[in-house]
């Protein structure tokens, strides 16, 4: 076994430790005798390489599990709960809700005085007055344990993984002060603000939160009848930043730059831009920037290999984001489908161009099927299990709305770009870009009223979802092996 092939080994059996530690409760004690096994079986066998191999490999999975036990201790000791804070406070993120507004807010001062320690509440208030990023509350409230409403998700774990413990109970805000926040994040979120205004200005709805969903990310400005035939037509990604849109976007921009003349490594150096443009307009949410990270590494693989050879920078990339913060795994599904999607391009597209691209290309058509069912192929599972809806038609829709989407992103762009040189070219390019989106909102709604669309799934277990990933791997591990052997014969 080469030393790539024992790298990827030590990265998937830290990520099943991982894994293993978020769906089942592992006591102390086994730490400790898996650690003492691994390390005596290492120093016994450290002349056969199996043997040290599989001491490696123990010891890798007990890691991660105890990385992530860690983590998921501090979201069981809330020593908080009953305190009452009255404090200095600033806004670090706002999400609307039904009845207004959540704020995540990072209080100034700690009532136990511990050095060093952050505490993030979430408060919900009502729409107005509107908050934003950067301003200074002063907050009087008790710290509860954050509740589970819905009993098909938990909303307690799923705001722990962004370091969200604890709830403000019937929070008291007065607005002290704005733009307190970080300078850089405060700049790209205000130029964010100034680049959607531009948006709304020229491009009419539903086109114009289209438009912004494209470049900025989110589905919150489309009406529920568009975003419920997103759902139905398996296209709520292309307004996701999400790993699947990344790799899919970065994709376009090589062809793009290709087409403008670059060559093969100078394309993907304008397609990592691209994606890190992207990022930053988002206004660089977590998820954007995992996104990000999965995009640019696949990008760096291509830079300097195989596609064919990239598997182990992806599961690099994701078992570092697991060691920052193990609960990513089963509590965040942006990351799931970042991990998953990326994943699943970089091991099914060589198989797709040895046999069916290079044999049927077609205005770089057949890569934009290969990628988009290689993705869809690995997030399945995750999004019938998390969302209990499969669509039927979301390959043809993939096929025929994903090549315009480089295209659209580019025209909006430049519509919020031009507004601040001459009003008058912003125009020309809002008619540009009109095009394109209309075109993608007509299609993804004729293909949504399609009586067979999708399809509701309800009862998807865990164990299906591991059977599913086996099969997958069998079925990837074999044909890697039949076209090596092909290699051999030829």
């Amino acid at each position: 076994m080469t030393k790539s092939r024992v790298f990827f080994v030590m990265l998937v059996a830290f990520i099943a430790g991982v894994s293993a530690r978020s769906f089942f409760e592992i006591g102390g004690n086994i730490y400790f005798f898996l650690s003492i096994l691994s390390i005596s079986l290492l120093a016994v066998f450290y002349k056969d390489r199996k043997a040290a191999l599989a001491a490696f490999v123990l010891l890798f999975f007990t890691l991660g599990a105890w990385r992530t036990d860690g983590e998921i201790r501090k979201t069981q000791e809330l020593i908080y709960v009953g305190a009452a804070f009255q404090e200095k406070a600033l806004v670090v993120k706002v999400a609307p809700n039904v009845f207004g507004q959540n704020l995540i807010i990072e209080l100034e001062n700690l009532p136990a005085g511990q050095a060093g320690e952050k505490i993030f509440l979430l408060a919900q208030t009502a729409k107005y007055p509107e908050y934003a990023y950067g301003d200074l509350l002063d907050v009087s409230c008790a710290a509860k344990a954050i509740e589970n409403k819905d009993a098909g998700f938990d909303y307690r774990m799923y705001m722990a993984k962004d370091g969200v413990l604890y709830a403000c109970d019937k929070p008291k805000i007065d607005r002290v002060a704005q733009g307190k926040g970080n300078i850089f994040l405060s700049g790209i979120l205000k130029v964010r603000e100034l680049f959607e205004n531009n948006i709304r200005e020229v491009i009419p709805q539903p086109e114009g939160a289209l438009a912004d969903g494209l470049l900025f990310g989110g589905s919150a400005s489309l009406s529920k009848e568009i975003q419920n035939d997103f759902s139905q037509t398996g296209m709520t990604h292309i307004v996701a930043v999400s790993g699947y849109n990344v790799t899919i976007i970065a994709e376009y921009l090589i062809i793009l730059g290709l087409a403008l003349g670059l060559w093969r490594k100078k394309a993907i150096w304008f397609a990592l831009v691209g994606i890190v443009l992207f990022v930053i307009m988002s206004g660089l949410p977590a998820s954007a920037v995992r996104a990000g990270v999965m995009g640019g590494t696949l990008l760096w693989a291509m830079k300097n290999g195989r596609l064919a050879n990239a598997e182990n920078a992806i599961i690099l990339a994701g078992a570092i984001m697991l060691f920052l913060n193990p609960l990513l795994l089963r509590w965040d599904v942006g990351f799931q489908l970042s991990f998953l999607a990326t994943l699943g391009i970089v091991l099914f597209s060589p198989l797709w161009e040895k046999s069916f691209i290079k044999k049927h290309r077609a205005l770089g058509i057949s890569e934009a099927i290969a990628m988009s069912l290689s993705a869809q192929i690995f997030v399945l599972p995750i999004i019938a299990y998390n969302f209990h809806i499969t669509s039927l038609v979301s390959l043809l829709a993939n096929i025929f709305i994903l090549p315009v989407i480089p295209l659209s992103m580019l025209l909006v762009f430049l519509v919020s770009i031009s507004s601040f040189l001459f009003s008058g070219l912003s125009l020309v390019f809002a008619w540009l870009a009109f095009v394109p989106l209309t075109y993608e909102l007509k299609l993804i709604h004729i293909l949504a009223q399609f009586p067979w669309a999708s399809v509701s799934v309800e009862k998807v277990g865990a164990g299906w979802i591991v059977g599913y990933y086996f099969l997958l791997g069998a079925g990837i591990y074999f044909l890697k092996k039949r076209a090596s052997l092909c290699v051999i014969e030829n």
